[in-house]
Order: structure tokens, then C-alpha cells, then sequence
């Protein structure tokens, strides 16, 4: 490809029948008014723009436009010019608007005659060629059912001809039943043809795909999926997400938005955002992968009323959070981290994880050395012995146990469960929230929509971890909680295991793991560093925005 900043062509071309200065370079196609030299004017935004080749779509000639809903320009084009299409051409392209949204924008270009018509669209295409990042051929998984049951309508409408503008091929198929991806992708499906795998649908639909491609690429490589232990493999393939479900937490933690058409335009232009994974397991038994919010207690409660109440809707969430909130259970166990050492960032930054984030640049170094390390070393057992002594214990009784692997922001509460999670820093944020009065919990549930620090309470501690395990009280591990019970709690709510009828609190609760229910309470969970790569590039921070709708920002 050319040098960035290397001008390619210069010429002077109209736009709805007025002169503009056109120029591509390597990073930048720019288009500026012509006006009178003895005026002196300057440039407003109105009559200078700049794109970013990166965030060009597609550029398409006067025969390729004939069949498009904007013929009408193209045939004032032909009137001025001969009658000769082939002098114009459309550029598709990004265009940003406000709280993160993108949407595709097109500008004709009319020249003066075909063979530079011409040269203008070989040119830009060249320049598209060269870009190695974006993707030709897409793996789609659909979940009609999910959300409003829409998403195949989404697709079909909003996000088919946005591929097919930009050239990239697919092969879609629509789910049938539960886990139907996952399936597909850990048996039958030929990965090594595609460049990413997509998803539509919410995030019950994205954990489908993230636990079929992770335990793929780990089969792939030779690597035991099920230890604990071991190091996994990142996965090569990114994933994309279109959201189309009843909650797309994930989508709106890595773009800013939950809008289809923004998320179809980053797939397009070869976006990459690469996310930590947190593996579950209870002793040597692989339980699931959670890249969000794995809850115990208070959350974990609200996942397991708000499944009896399905028939209620998204309603459902707000009814059983104010339940579990008015009842007020807690749990006693012990909980044991090892804390994060050596990186940059702590729980109660400030800053927030965006687009280009240095902390997880960082720390994502730090923790793929110290996995290469381990990796390289003939006695893991022995590195494992000898990091016995970082391990930290509490035990008490606890209101809610939480690992945000990432902000968990989403539209009702904007900061999130940990407003400084990093999507890739290779840690988790273990928040502990201890026994304490109704009014001082509604304090901390009410500082996750306000500007007040959620953490800086007396009763919350909070911890930026690679590992952590959870034992509940009586028990060292969860044989004691056989799956019968497990059920019982699931129907009828959560029970006291010693007297089921009566009123008094329950001893256990169940963990959410990113909107899904374990069925076993003590877990052993370990973050993998930048384990999977998304379709994403973080949320891009205000001056970014600013910078690039900027006329002329080259």
C-alpha cells in the first residue's frame, strides 16, 4: 500500500453541479469547494469534508449505480455530461453521528471525462484492496427467536445490503433450537474458509458462539478445554455482533451502541477489539465462559426469579430486582482471589476503557509473557505451589459477590457495575458486597446511575483479579447441593436447604454467569487474557469524534 501520507490523485471534480477539489492520499479521500481567489474565505464545514480510507465502504461507477433508489442523481449527471454515466462515481463511506451511532453516506463525484472516472475508482480500490484487516466471507448465525423475535427481519433489512454494497460474501444460517451454534460450530462447520463469524441476536446468542469457537480453536490445537489449568489458545477468527435481542450488554460495552447498522459498518471496515474470556470451573469440571458479569447473591437471585416470570417480558427484571431487593438475603462463604501485580489501572479510576486503551495495551503484554513463561516452564506444578502465598481470603456474609469482566454498562445504568473494567487487561473486577442495612445496599445500587464512586462505601470492597474461587458456608465444595435441590430452587425460589417450608434465609444462592444460571455455587474462575477478538474498536471518546467530523481533519 502507498505511504499514509503520499497524495495518489488530485483532480477537480463536481458535486450536484458544483466544483470541488478532490484529493486521495493513503489515509484520507478529502473534497474541498473551489472558490474565487480574490475572495477571501475560509473553508466552512459545510464545503470541506475528509474521510478516512479505512472507513470507505465501497466506491461503485455510473454502470454499477443504474439499478440503485438515487438513479434521479444520476440522471441530472448524464444530462450535464453527455449522457455518459461512466463520468461518475459513488463513494460509500462512515459517517459518525451522535452517542457512537454510525450510518453509511454516499457523494457522487461527476469528472470531466471516462478514462478519469476511471482512475478514480481503480485508485480507491486499490487502496480497499490493500486494507488486509477487512472481511470477504462471513459465517452468520441468526436466533430468530431471541428479543422480539426480529432478528432475521434486522438482518434481512438493514444488514444483507450493507454487505453485499461492500463485496463481503456470507453464508447465513438460522438457528432452530438452543445451542443449535454452538453445536454447528464445534463439529461441522469448515472455519478455515471464513474470516469472522457473526452473530444476530442478543447475548444469550453471542455466549452461544464465543463457547462453540473457543472450544473449537482448543480441540484444534491439542489443548484440554475442560482443565482449569490450562493456558487456552486465542481464537483467530473475530466475531461480530448484530444486535437483535432483549439485552445486548456486550455490544453496547465494546461499540457504544446497540444499533445494527453501526455494528454491520465496524464488521465492514475490519474493525478488531480484542476481550478477555473467563473460564468456570467446579474442581476439574468445566462449567461455562463468562466475558461480562459473573453474580452471586442479589444478582444471581434476580436471574433466578426473573426466569419464573418470563411470561411477564423485559418487565420482568424490574419486578424481580425490587423482590430480591425487599427481601434482602444474605450468604455466607469464602471467597479467595489473586490479585492483578504489575499492571496499570485500578477499580476506582477515573478513566474508562476506550477505543486504543494503553491499559489493556499494557497489561495484555504483561499477562502474555507471564502465560509464555509458564508455558516454557518444565514443572508448572511447581510455579503453582510457589504462587500459593499471593492467594487472599475473605470469609463472611455477603449481600452480592460480583466479576465484571468489563463496565456491564447498557442504557439503564451507563456507568455500569464497574465503570474502569477493561474489555482486555486480562484481570476481572471482584466486588464484594458485604451484610449491611436495606438503605446503605439502596446506596450502593443507586451509585451506579449517578456520578457518587459505587465502591467507596464501607461494606464494598472491590479487587482487580486474574482468579478467583468462591466456597459457600458448611461445605468445601458444592457436593452438598445435588442437583434435586438445585431445581426445587429454580421453581419455587431459593430455599433454606434445612427447612424448605419455612421462612427463614437460604444458605445458597445461584451464580449468573452473563445471564445464564450455574447449577453448582462453589466455581474456580480464571481470566484469559484477550482470548477472543470482536468485529469492535472500544468506545471512541468525545475528541475522537470531534476530531473526525472536523472538516479537512487530515
Amino acid at each position: 500500500m502507498e505511504r499514509p501520507g503520499r497524495l495518489l490523485l488530485l483532480s477537480e471534480l463536481r458535486v450536484r453541479n458544483t466544483a470541488y477539489e478532490v484529493s486521495l492520499s493513503g489515509s484520507f479521500l478529502t473534497w474541498k469547494k473551489r472558490v474565487s481567489t480574490h475572495v477571501f474565505h475560509l473553508f466552512k464545514p459545510s464545503v470541506c469534508r475528509s474521510v478516512a480510507v479505512s472507513e470507505i465502504v465501497s466506491v461503485r461507477d455510473g454502470d454499477e449505480e443504474n439499478s440503485r433508489k438515487d438513479c434521479g442523481d444520476w440522471r441530472k449527471s448524464r444530462e450535464g455530461h453527455g449522457g455518459d454515466c461512466r463520468q461518475a462515481f459513488t463513494v460509500s463511506y462512515v459517517e459518525r453521528g451522535r452517542n457512537h451511532r454510525w450510518r453509511c453516506a454516499e457523494i457522487t463525484f461527476v469528472c470531466p471525462d471516462t478514462a478519469l472516472c476511471q482512475c478514480w475508482v481503480h485508485r480507491i480500490r486499490e487502496q480497499l484492496a490493500a486494507l488486509g484487516c477487512r472481511p470477504k466471507q462471513l459465517l452468520v448465525y441468526i436466533n430468530p427467536y431471541g428479543g422480539q423475535k426480529r432478528g432475521k427481519l434486522i438482518y434481512e433489512q438493514k444488514v444483507a445490503p450493507l454487505f453485499a454494497l461492500a463485496g463481503v460474501t456470507t453464508q447465513v444460517i438460522v438457528t432452530e433450537y438452543a445451542n443449535h451454534a454452538r453445536d454447528h460450530l464445534r463439529r461441522d462447520a469448515e472455519l478455515k474458509q471464513f474470516d469472522g463469524v457473526v452473530c444476530v441476536g442478543g447475548d444469550g446468542m453471542f455466549s452461544e458462539i464465543i463457547h462453540g469457537l473457543i472450544w473449537r480453536t482448543q480441540v484444534d490445537s491439542g489443548v484440554n478445554p475442560k482443565s482449569p489449568e490450562e493456558a487456552l489458545q486465542p481464537c483467530s477468527l473475530r466475531i461480530g455482533i448484530i444486535p437483535a435481542g432483549s439485552t445486548d450488554c456486550i455490544c453496547f460495552a465494546t461499540v457504544g451502541t446497540n444499533d445494527p447498522v453501526t455494528s454491520a459498518l465496524h464488521i465492514i471496515v475490519g474493525d478488531t477489539q480484542p476481550m478477555d474470556v473467563c473460564s468456570v470451573h467446579r474442581n476439574d469440571t468445566f462449567l461455562r465462559y463468562s466475558v461480562s458479569l459473573l453474580g452471586y447473591g442479589f444478582f444471581g437471585d434476580v436471574l433466578s426469579d426473573s426466569e419464573r416470570k418470563r411470561w411477564m417480558g423485559p418487565a420482568r427484571y424490574d419486578f424481580s430486582g425490587l423482590k430480591m431487593f425487599l427481601t434482602h438475603h444474605s450468604y455466607e462463604g469464602t471467597v479467595s482471589y489473586l490479585p492483578a501485580k504489575g499492571i496499570m489501572g485500578t477499580p476506582r479510576d477515573k478513566a474508562r476503557c476506550c477505543s486504543g486503551c494503553l491499559v489493556c495495551e499494557h497489561n495484555g503484554q504483561i499477562f502474555t509473557q507471564k502465560c509464555e513463561k509458564y508455558m516454557l516452564d518444565e514443572s508448572f506444578e511447581t510455579g503453582k505451589t510457589q504462587r500459593q502465598d499471593e492467594w487472599r481470603s475473605v470469609r463472611g456474609k455477603f449481600l452480592a459477590i460480583n466479576s465484571a469482566s468489563m463496565s456491564c454498562a447498557c442504557p439503564r445504568t451507563p456507568k455500569g457495575l464497574s465503570p474502569a473494567a477493561h474489555l482486555a487487561d486480562g484481570t476481572t473486577d471482584l466486588i464484594m458486597v458485604r451484610k449491611c442495612s436495606r438503605f446503605d445496599f439502596l446506596r450502593h445500587l443507586i451509585r451506579h446511575t449517578s456520578e457518587d464512586d459505587q465502591f467507596n462505601l464501607a461494606f464494598v470492597d472491590v479487587h482487580r483479579v486474574s482468579r478467583f474461587r468462591f466456597i459457600p458456608h458448611h461445605c468445601q465444595s458444592d457436593s452438598d447441593l445435588n442437583l434435586q435441590e438445585f431445581h426445587k430452587r429454580q421453581i419455587f425460589g431459593p430455599l433454606c436447604r434445612d427447612h424448605p417450608a419455612c421462612g427463614c434465609s437460604p444458605q445458597y444462592s445461584s451464580w449468573n454467569c452473563d445471564g445464564e444460571m450455574l447449577n453448582h455455587t462453589a466455581i474456580d474462575v480464571r481470566v484469559h487474557c484477550q482470548l477472543i477478538k470482536l468485529f469492535a474498536r472500544g468506545i471512541e471518546e468525545t475528541t475522537v469524534f470531534e476530531e473526525v467530523t472536523n472538516p479537512c481533519a487530515i
